[in-house]
C-alpha cells in the first residue's frame, strides 16, 4: 500500500508535464441562474466537432478544442438549454447560469444530442433522480420520500415490513453504500422504514448505481447509494415547509454573502406521539433531524464547503421496552482547481451511528454504535475530450462498540459489563479512466486497492485450529467453540490484514439510436451488520473483518440494451452476481450482548 500511494503521488505530480497543451480548454462552472446552485450531470455539447462533457458533482467542467469559433450547447433536463457562441483563441473560463424550466417533466423536450450522449456514455445500471423529481412523487403521509421513490425503480424493494433499508438485486441491506455528501450512513430509515433520513426538501440530487461501480467507490457489494444536498441559495433568502399528517418539516437558506457564500439550515419532526397521550397507551414514536451546509467561494480556485447532520429515533411500548437510534456526520471539504484541466476534492468526514435498547422486563440499558474518521483527496483530470483520468486515495479509521450494559435499578439484577471495543483501518487508491475510442466505442475502465487492517484489541480469544464454529457431522450442525485462552493487550498492532484489487470494466458499443453495454465489476466488504430478526426490535451491530470473519466478495456481470424514441428510453438489462462469504448464523445464535460474535457467525456464499 505504501508503494502505491508513493505511486499515486508520483503519477499526479507528472501528469501534467507530460501532457502537453496542443489546443485550448474551456473551463468553468454550470449554475442555478437563481440560486447559484451547482448543477450536477449539465450536458455540454460541440455539434460542430461532434463531441461534449458533462458537468461533475460540483457543477465544473472542462473541454479541450481546436481554435476557432464554436457554438456551445449547455443543457439539463429540468432547465431551458442555453446556446452560447464563443470565439476560442486562448484559454477561457467562462460559467454558465441557466433557468429553471417551469414546464411540466413530460412537456419538456429532450434533444437528440441530449439523448444521444446519455446512451452513448461507458454506464450502466445507473439510475439519476433530482430533488425536484422526488418531491413529485406519491408522498407517504404528506411527505414525498427518497427511500419510497427508489423503490419505485427496477431491482430494487424493501427490506421488509418493520425494517429498515432496501434491497438492490437480492442484496442485504447492509450490502449498500449510502453516503450523504460523502459522509456514511448507516441506518437510512427512520421510525422503522416509515421514512427515510434525506429531508427531501434539502435534496439536489440522488445517484443509485445497481451495477458498473467506478472505481471511486468501495466498502459495499451490492449498490452506491450517492445523495448529493443542495449548496444553499447564494442570492436571496428562502424559506419553505410543510405539515404532513404526521410530521412537518422547514427548510431556510439564503446568502452569507451575496454570491459569494450561502448556508442552509432543515429540520423535520413527527408529532404522532401527541395524539398518543390521548389513548390509555402510554406508547410514543417520534423522530426528529437536522440538516445543515454552508459553502464559501474564496477565489476562482478555491471552495470551502461545510455540511452536517443529526437524527434521532425514539421508540416506546408502554412500560415493555424503549428503542432509539440515529445517524450523525460532519463534512469539510475543499475544491481546488490545479489549472483549467485538473480538478481536485479534500474531504475530512466523520460519521457516527448510536443505537439503544432498553428492556425493562429484563432490567437492563444496552448501547451500542459505530463512528469513522475518513480522509480522502479526489482527483479528475480533463486531458482530453475522449480521455478523462480520474484517481484519489481513502483512509478510514472505524471506532466499533459492540456494547454497553447497564442495569436500570439497583434491584434488576443485571451487572454493568461492557463488550470488548474494535478497531479498524481501511485504505483505498484508485484509477479511473474514461475513453471514447471512437464513435461506436467509449470505454470507462480502471480498478481499486484496498487495504483493510483489523487492529489489536482487548480480550481477543483464541480457538482450537482458529475455528470459532465447529460442525458436527454426526448431528449436522454447527455450535460454538470454547475459547483456549484469552488475550489482553490495549496495543493497537495488527492482528489481521486483507487486500484485494477491485478491477472495474464499463463497455459501450454505439449506434445513432441505440446502444448495447457491458460490465464486470468486482467489489469487497470489511464491515458486516449483524442483525437479530427474532428480537422484539431490530437490532443492529456492526463488526469487523478479522481473524475469525471474511470479507464478503462479489462479482458482477451485467449487459444492456438501450434505446432511444422520441419522448422515452427503453432500457433492459441482464445481470449476474456471485457473493463469497456472506453473513449467516448458527441455529439458536445469541447475538444480543455476546462478546464472542465470532462464535456465532459462519461465511457462505449465494448468487
Amino acid at each position: 500500500m505504501k508503494n502505491l500511494i508513493f505511486f499515486f503521488i508520483l503519477f499526479t505530480t507528472n501528469t501534467f508535464n507530460l501532457f502537453s497543451q496542443q489546443n485550448y480548454t474551456i473551463s468553468g462552472y454550470i449554475l442555478d441562474k437563481s440560486s447559484d446552485e451547482a448543477i450536477i450531470g449539465a450536458n455540454i455539447i460541440i455539434s460542430e466537432l461532434s463531441s461534449g462533457t458533462i458537468s461533475n458533482t460540483y457543477g465544473f467542467y472542462s473541454i479541450t478544442v481546436p481554435a476557432g469559433e464554436y457554438i456551445f450547447n449547455y443543457s439539463i433536463l429540468g432547465y431551458t438549454e442555453q446556446n452560447k457562441k464563443i470565439n476560442i483563441q486562448q484559454n477561457q473560463t467562462i460559467n454558465i447560469f441557466l433557468e429553471q424550466s417551469f414546464e411540466e417533466l413530460d412537456e419538456v423536450t429532450v434533444t437528440i444530442d441530449s439523448e444521444k450522449i446519455d446512451i452513448d456514455k461507458p454506464v450502466i445500471s445507473l439510475n439519476k433522480l433530482s430533488g425536484q423529481t422526488i418531491r413529485q412523487t406519491p408522498v407517504v403521509f404528506g411527505e414525498s420520500d427518497l427511500l419510497k421513490s427508489i423503490q419505485l425503480l427496477p431491482g430494487v424493494s424493501s427490506a421488509g415490513d418493520g425494517s429498515s433499508g432496501f434491497n438492490v438485486r437480492g442484496g442485504a441491506a447492509d450490502q449498500n453504500l449510502i453516503l450523504f455528501d460523502e459522509a456514511i450512513i448507516y441506518n437510512s430509515s427512520h421510525l422503522f422504514g416509515l421514512f427515510s433520513v434525506f429531508n427531501s426538501d434539502a435534496i439536489k440530487e440522488v445517484q443509485l448505481y445497481k451495477g458498473g461501480i467506478p472505481a471511486s467507490y468501495g466498502g459495499r457489494i451490492s449498490s452506491v447509494l450517492d445523495v448529493f444536498q443542495k449548496d444553499g441559495n447564494k442570492n436571496k433568502l428562502s424559506y419553505n415547509g410543510g405539515i404532513g399528517a404526521i410530521s412537518s418539516r422547514f427548510l431556510i437558506e439564503g446568502p452569507i454573502q451575496k454570491n459569494k457564500s450561502s448556508f442552509l439550515v432543515a429540520s423535520r419532526g413527527t408529532y404522532a406521539h401527541l395524539f398518543l397521550k390521548f389513548t390509555d397507551i402510554n406508547n410514543i414514536a417520534y423522530f426528529y433531524d437536522f440538516n445543515t451546509k454552508s459553502n464559501f467561494v474564496i477565489d476562482e480556485k478555491n471552495k470551502i464547503f461545510f455540511s452536517g447532520y443529526f437524527g434521532r429515533d425514539l421508540f416506546k411500548l408502554s412500560e415493555t421496552f424503549s428503542n432509539s437510534y440515529g445517524n450523525t456526520t460532519l463534512n469539510l471539504r475543499w475544491n481546488h482547481l490545479l489549472n483549467e484541466k485538473t480538478f481536485t476534492n479534500t474531504s475530512i468526514i466523520f460519521s457516527d451511528y448510536y443505537y439503544g435498547l432498553q428492556l425493562n422486563f429484563v432490567g437492563f440499558d444496552w448501547t451500542s454504535g459505530i463512528k469513522n474518521l475518513n480522509v480522502k483527496f479526489d482527483l479528475k483530470n480533463y486531458y482530453s475530450n475522449s480521455l478523462q483520468f480520474n484517481t484519489g486515495i481513502s483512509l478510514i479509521y472505524y471506532d466499533f462498540s459492540p456494547g454497553k450494559i447497564q442495569p436500570i435499578n439497583s434491584s434488576s439484577g443485571i451487572n454493568e459489563s461492557t463488550l470488548n471495543k474494535k478497531y479498524a483501518l481501511e485504505n483505498a487508491i484508485y484509477f479511473d479512466f474514461v475513453n471514447t475510442i471512437s464513435k461506436r466505442l467509449s470505454l470507462r475502465y480502471g480498478f481499486r486497492v484496498n487495504q483493510f487492517i483489523r487492529l489489536k484489541q482487548k480480550g481477543l480469544k483464541k480457538y482450537l485450529n482458529n475455528q470459532p464454529v465447529v460442525y458436527d457431522s454426526t448431528l449436522e450442525i454447527y455450535s460454538s467453540a470454547k475459547p483456549l485462552n484469552e488475550e489482553f493487550s490495549r496495543d493497537k498492532n495488527v492482528i489481521k490484514s486483507f487486500t484485494n484489487i477491485e478491477p472495474r470494466i464499463n463497455l459501450s458499443i454505439n449506434y445513432p439510436t441505440h446502444s448495447y453495454k457491458l460490465s464486470y465489476n468486482r467489489l469487497n466488504q470489511y464491515i458486516h451488520l449483524i442483525s437479530n430478526t427474532n428480537s422484539p426490535t431490530p437490532l443492529d451491530i456492526w463488526t469487523p473483518s478479522g481473524p475469525y470473519l471474511k470479507p464478503q466478495k462479489l462479482d458482477q456481470f451485467a449487459i444492456g440494451y438501450y434505446k432511444n424514441f422520441k419522448s422515452i428510453t427503453f432500457e433492459s438489462e441482464l445481470f449476474y452476481k456471485k457473493i463469497k462469504n456472506r453473513i449467516d448464523y448458527i441455529d439458536d445464535a445469541d447475538l444480543v450482548a455476546n462478546n464472542d460474535i465470532e462464535t456465532v457467525l459462519l461465511n457462505g456464499q449465494s448468487r
